[in-house]
């Protein structure tokens, strides 16, 4: 009897041992978001625009807004100034508080829009990186307004985890930039 446990011991270990080992892939999310749909926001403002329908948005008594993402843990800050001929001042400073984010930042792209129908000129920046704000976009109509805008979540910096999330809003704001209207 012993010896047949022996044996079997043996046996299970040379059975056992005979096939290469190999690493498990590495496990990946599997983040669904809805499909977009967009709904125009009228105010009392001298802009309208569309944002989708998973959000909302609240206007301040200054046009500020804020534009809310609850399911993803996002909010997009919204900024409104009135030009009385500093559009130059107003413009370095927008893109100041954009560039401060270099020291952090692997890469800030740059993307303009142009819509001379609308009068809606401006950029959206994509940062990437562990940021604070990895969306940022400015438009103005060159006389009278600025509107600019920041993604921020509530959560602390990790670019490779909110990356899905920042590249389904960063399409929200570009859609909010292609139907920004000024009144």
């Amino acid at each position: 009897m012993k010896n047949f446990i022996v044996v079997l011991i043996i046996a299970i270990f040379i059975v056992s041992c005979g096939g290469e080992t190999m690493p498990k892939p590495q496990p990946y999310l599997n983040l669904k978001y809805p499909t977009a749909t967009y709904k125009k926001i009228e105010s009392d403002c001298a802009y309208n625009f569309e944002i989708s329908d998973i959000a909302t948005i609240h206007f301040k008594n200054n046009c500020w807004a804020i534009i809310q993402y609850p399911k993803l843990k996002a909010t997009i800050h919204i900024t409104y100034r009135k030009v009385d001929n500093n559009l130059e001042e107003i413009l370095k400073e927008v893109e100041k508080l954009t560039f401060e984010h270099t020291i952090k930042a692997d890469v800030i792209n740059a993307i303009p829009y142009e819509n001379d129908l609308k009068r809606v000129f401006g950029k959206l920046y994509n940062i990437e990186g562990n940021v604070a704000t990895n969306v940022q976009f400015r438009v103005t109509d060159s006389v009278n307004h600025v509107l600019s805008g920041a993604l921020y979540f509530y959560v602390k910096p990790n670019y490779d985890s909110i990356v899905p999330a920042i590249k389904y809003i960063e399409k929200d704001i570009a859609h909010l930039v292609e139907t920004l209207e000024w009144k």
